[in-house]
């Protein structure tokens, strides 16, 4: 297996990423995203974000790897996926997306609880 970026501070499963993507569809469909590290990183300043999203594969690394610590310096939950341009597809761009910050989740708000608790025990 290849090793995890830099910035990968934890290991999320298959299982779970697979959960994050949908949630982020389904955010995309009835909340409000953020897409892209320029606007997740303004909704994570302005403490709007609910849930980060930060693809593994972003090359060069450097364009991420400041998300995680600030999302916990404002105390706001992070999950990783595997893939930018998965990620892309389920914010609804036609391009990778590094990055994308959950401000409403809409009618993904009981799955991304759901999700911020998991994160929350796989941190420990």
């Amino acid at each position: 297996m290849a090793e995890k970026p830099i910035y990968v501070r934890f290991e999320v499963s298959k299982e779970l990423a697979d959960r994050v993507y949908e949630a982020v569809e389904t955010t995309r469909d009835s909340g409000e995203l953020r897409k892209g590290t320029n606007e997740t990183i303004k909704a994570i300043e302005r403490d709007n974000a609910e849930l980060v999203v930060i693809a593994e594969d972003v090359d060069p690394p450097e364009i991420v790897a400041h998300l995680p610590p600030l999302c916990e310096e404002k105390d706001i939950p992070y999950a990783y996926v595997p893939n930018k341009l998965e990620l892309g597809a389920a914010a609804g761009i036609e391009v990778g997306a590094a990055s994308v910050g959950i401000i409403d989740p809409g009618k993904a708000s009981d799955e991304v609880t759901s999700i911020t608790r998991e994160i929350e025990e796989l941190k420990k």
